[in-house]
This record gives C-alpha cells, sequence and structure tokens, in this order.
C-alpha cells in the first residue's frame, strides 16, 4: 500500500454566505461547522491545516484548535483566489500538495481527503480531484450534480452540468435507467493542487465553458492543463448550503 504523501489541507472559509448567513459558525451538535470541517482535516493526517477567512470571528471561533488561521482579503472571487493568497503568505514551495476542502463539508471522510492528495502525488497533472459512480437516472439529469468522464490514464477530459456521457442508443428508449457499462461519474467538489500551480493557476483568464457552465475547474481544462481523477474511497455525505442541509446534518448526529 502507498505511502500518503505530506500534504496540507488548506479551508476556506468565507462568512458572508448568500444561502446561508454566517456558515462557517453556524453549530452543527453544539461545534461551529468550520471547526469539524478542520478536524476532519487533522484526522486526514495533513502536515499542516490552515483555515483561510476574511472575518475575526471564524479566526476567533478556531482560537482553541491546533489549526493555523490565514486572514485574507474579502474581495476574492473565489476559494481557490484564497489559497493563493495563503500560498504566497506561507511560501509553500512549488512541488507542496495543498488540499482545497470545502468550509461546508464537516462530514468529509479523511480517507477521500488522503485519497485526493495521493492522487496528485502520483501523477504529473499539477491538479486532481475525486469522482463517485452515478446509479441512479434522476441524479444523471439533474443539472446540480456536475458530472466527469475521464481518459483511460484517469486524467478528466470535461465536466458538465449535462447528462455525461449520452448513452445515445439506450436513452432514445428509456431515460429512467442507466445501462450498466457506461461509467457515469459524478464529481466531488474537493481538489488538491501543487502550490506553484495554484499561484499560476488563479493567474489564468476565465473562459467560455467555464462561465457557461459555471463550473470553475473548467478553466483548467480549457487552458490546457491536465485534472488528475480518482474514485473516492468512501461516500461523501452533501455539503452544508441551506438551512435544510443544516437540519439534516443535526438530525444525522443526533443519530449517531
Amino acid at each position: 500500500m502507498p505511502t500518503t504523501p505530506n500534504f496540507i489541507v488548506a479551508i476556506p472559509a468565507r462568512y458572508g454566505s448568500t444561502r446561508l448567513p454566517g456558515k462557517p459558525l453556524r453549530p452543527i451538535a453544539g461545534v461551529p461547522m468550520v471547526v469539524r470541517v478542520a478536524q476532519r482535516a487533522q484526522q486526514a493526517g495533513a502536515s499542516q491545516v490552515v483555515v483561510a477567512t476574511d472575518d475575526e470571528r471564524i479566526a476567533d471561533a478556531l482560537a482553541a484548535q491546533d489549526v493555523d488561521v490565514c486572514m485574507t482579503r474579502s474581495d476574492h472571487a473565489s476559494g481557490s483566489d484564497r489559497l493563493a493568497e495563503c500560498a504566497a503568505y506561507y511560501g509553500w514551495s512549488p512541488e507542496t500538495i495543498v488540499v482545497n476542502l470545502q468550509g461546508d463539508e464537516p462530514f468529509a471522510p479523511a480517507a477521500g481527503i488522503r485519497e485526493v492528495a495521493q492522487a496528485l502525488a502520483e501523477d504529473n497533472a499539477p491538479m486532481a480531484t475525486l469522482a463517485t459512480p452515478i446509479t441512479d437516472a434522476h441524479e444523471l439529469f439533474d443539472p446540480n450534480v456536475v458530472k466527469l468522464v475521464r481518459a483511460a490514464n484517469g486524467r478528466a477530459l470535461y465536466f458538465s452540468r449535462a447528462p455525461l456521457p449520452w448513452a445515445r442508443d439506450a436513452f432514445a428508449t428509456d431515460r429512467n435507467v442507466l445501462p450498466d457499462e457506461i461509467p457515469f461519474l459524478r464529481h466531488i467538489g474537493i481538489y488538491a493542487y501543487r502550490a506553484g500551480f495554484l499561484l499560476q493557476y488563479t493567474g489564468l483568464s476565465h473562459t467560455l465553458l467555464e462561465q457557461t457552465e459555471s463550473l470553475e475547474q473548467l478553466r483548467v481544462l480549457e487552458h490546457g492543463y491536465s485534472i488528475a481523477v480518482r474514485l473516492a474511497p468512501e461516500p461523501f455525505p452533501p455539503g452544508i448550503d441551506t438551512e435544510a442541509d443544516l437540519q439534516r446534518a443535526e438530525a444525522w448526529m443526533s443519530r449517531r
């Protein structure tokens, strides 16, 4: 079994969420969400855990945790931009593996965090991510579920909100059942970057497909870079985006 490489987990945590104000500080079973995310990163064995935020209230919530807090600008357009500021601040070497764990993923499995770092360490692509099989037709046709196809070498060919790949013959007769032989994949929004590429990536111009699909990772492919893709070793529970998601998380914790 390969040895897990050294990696850093960086967690972008913005206070001003539109759908769930103050999201990083919303409690789940009495513990702020951002604290739970940081604990997941620690459980994965990260050599350094950094929370990148623009709000002192989030920093205060993490004061008792063994994590670093990087205070960043408030005008970043994305979490990747926020993490690039962290990379520059800490002076991470260009080959350092940085895992971008979203601040609304309090139940991300430690094995999945390690797997995306491993995927990048074993590939010379500058970026890696995870996927999981789709077995339900409704999920495949849901535009909120991001699909991907990958090449024989395990690298991403394309990401889309549309059904992908299109099973022409099967879907001509029935779109309620997925043909067994086609590898339908759902994208899981966790990324690993080499720190040098993270700094480079945020300087890339926005692209037409990225804006059309509203998928930031397409900017990487459109500029000619590769993204390694591995299957997640464990299910990733949904992230927390709404009050309903928060209520489900509370119920799940209470059942445990």
